[in-house]
């Protein structure tokens, strides 16, 4: 096959599946042709190919010598294996582990290898049981919880954020799935149509036709593309003018009012400031229509699944550019060029396609997960804060085990504390706070991106993280295993360890490679193993 100039799409999958020893799909291949990384050809017949010799090269550039760039500035300890970057973003946001966006989240694989029983050159020996209790005292969305229960764990999670307890108690809670089902596409189709009745698609509509027609003649999606990466134009420069054009010639209609009646708008100083600042009119009135819909339903838990579907929907609508979704810069409201597509795009003006997508992906991802979790599992999410939360009296109102000794213990920790100065936790989820009416406790938050990175806040997240550890230690039995997963780019590590009353025994280091941020500069994780002294 070497000796082959061009090969169809399964075969380029087949030989770069040797070449690279994983499993390349041909979605993968045809990525790289979508983003200009290689080029397009037809056989005879019309079908399409790909030149090996490009295909190769582009591996050998992108991929095989990406690991000996990174070793070289990340160290030569670096374990490879736990990139687990031959996994498809499916298997590593699987079932439930997607239901709802969150950023500074672990891959659940990263979980799986650590709690399971097997051992390698890395791992040379097994640190829990099944049946065993793990611990996530930095919960966040709950990995750990859903990963542990697939695997046949009980779990306990603890965070300080109301809203992050909303989405790990949403993935882990048992429904009645056929109920669930009906009474979202109850709520879908009431939305609907307040939403036709409401507002005009048809502008909508002409502005994406308008938009999709200039961008064919101005910005023709592989020749463009080739044209910005070989640096034939200057990306900024050509985008600003052929923006500037396309608002000179669509003005009159630019400022065309979509709105059929205001009969049923909520007033405007019922909406919140983050809702009211990065959310379009028309998107405003549906989420305030869907949230009457929750306010109405008698049922908890469908009410809480309701709030995540809304939840999710919400992040993907603001009115921001589509690079800027994870860190919100500057308000988007008009047409906008996209440094992400290489085109002109348009704010999201109406959630009604992505609540549908998002309630059907709910449900299937939901069923998927009822099926694999072990039966018997017990998972309780306590929502305090890690460093004084009393354990034993938190699980009296939710308890693990109803047949668990008084002295019963935790068998061990699995976490990733919050990193210094990198993530406000409550901020990323204002949306939701505003719209569920959750109480905000970013005072509380360890290691938050407001205080920044200076040696105040430094020495704080030492004391914060250790008081946490100290905490929750009384609940674990000694022989217990931690495994604390931190970027500790400080090395503060060593010091927490110390003051927790923990010694370090290991130290695996992970490459991270898939991350959604466009800064994509080699990255490595410590996953901290550590045992009481």
């Amino acid at each position: 096959m070497l000796g082959l100039t061009l090969v169809s799409i399964p075969e380029a999958c087949e030989w770069a599946s040797h070449y690279l020893n994983r499993e390349i799909r041909s979605s993968n291949i045809e990525y790289l042709i979508q983003y200009s990384k290689i080029s397009k050809y037809q056989d005879k017949s019309g079908n399409v190919c790909v030149s090996l010799n490009e295909l190769r090269d582009y591996y050998d550039r992108q991929v095989l010598s990406k690991q000996e760039q990174w070793k070289a500035k990340l160290g030569e300890d670096i374990n490879w294996y736990l990139s687990f970057e031959e996994l498809p973003e499916s298997d590593r946001t699987k079932h439930v582990h997607r239901l709802h966006p969150y950023k500074g989240k672990f891959i659940p694989q990263l979980v799986q290898y650590f709690l399971d029983e097997h051992t390698d050159d890395f791992k040379k020996e097994t640190y829990f049981s099944a049946g065993d209790t793990v611990l996530d005292p930095f919960m966040g969305s709950g990995t750990t919880l859903v990963q542990a229960s697939e695997m046949g764990f009980n779990s306990i999670g603890i965070d300080i954020s109301e809203f992050n307890c909303l989405i790990a108690k949403v993935k882990t809670d048992i429904y009645d799935l056929f109920s669930l089902k009906y009474k979202l596409e109850m709520a879908l189709s009431k939305l609907e149509k307040f939403s036709s009745q409401t507002f005009s698609d048809e502008f909508d509509g002409q502005l994406r036709k308008i938009i999709s027609e200039y961008n064919t003649l101005n910005f023709p999606p592989r020749e463009y593309k080739k044209l910005v990466h070989t640096k034939v134009i200057n990306e900024d420069e050509y985008s600003s003018k052929k923006l500037e054009e396309f608002f000179s010639i669509n003005r009159k209609f630019l400022e065309m009012n979509e709105t059929k009646t205001d009969e049923k708008l909520t007033e405007q100083n019922k909406v919140m400031p983050f809702i009211s600042k990065w959310f379009t009119k028309r998107i405003r009135q549906e989420l305030s229509f869907y949230i009457d819909l929750i306010n109405k339903e008698p049922d908890p838990k469908v009410v809480n699944v309701m709030k995540i579907i809304l939840s999710r929907t919400a992040r993907s609508c603001r009115a921001t550019t589509h690079s800027d979704l994870a860190t919100l810069v500057n308000p988007q409201y008009s047409p906008y060029y996209c440094h992400k597509h290489f085109k002109i795009c348009a704010p999201i003006n109406s959630i009604i396609k992505h609540i549908k997508k998002n309630t059907r992906d709910t449900l299937e991802r939901l069923e998927l997960y009822s099926k694999l979790r072990k039966e018997g599992i017990k998972i309780s999410i306590i929502h305090g804060d890690s460093r004084s939360v009393d354990i034993s009296k938190a699980l009296e109102e939710c308890p693990l085990n109803e047949t668990a000794p008084p002295n019963w213990k935790i068998d061990g920790v699995f976490t990733s504390p919050p990193y210094v100065g990198q993530i406000n936790y409550h901020e990323q989820h204002a949306y939701s706070y505003e719209m569920f009416s959750i109480p905000r406790e970013d005072d509380k938050e360890i290691g938050s991106m407001s205080r920044g990175k200076n040696e105040t806040a430094k020495k704080d997240y030492i004391e914060d993280i250790s008081s946490a550890l100290l905490n929750v230690s009384r609940f674990v039995k000694y022989d217990g295993n931690y495994f604390i997963v931190a970027n500790d780019q400080y090395n503060l590590y060593p010091r927490i360890a110390e003051k927790s009353g923990l010694e370090i025994i290991q130290v695996f280091k992970r490459p991270v490679l898939n991350r959604t941020e466009r800064d994509r500069q080699p990255y490595a994780e410590s996953i901290f193993h550590m045992r009481k002294k």
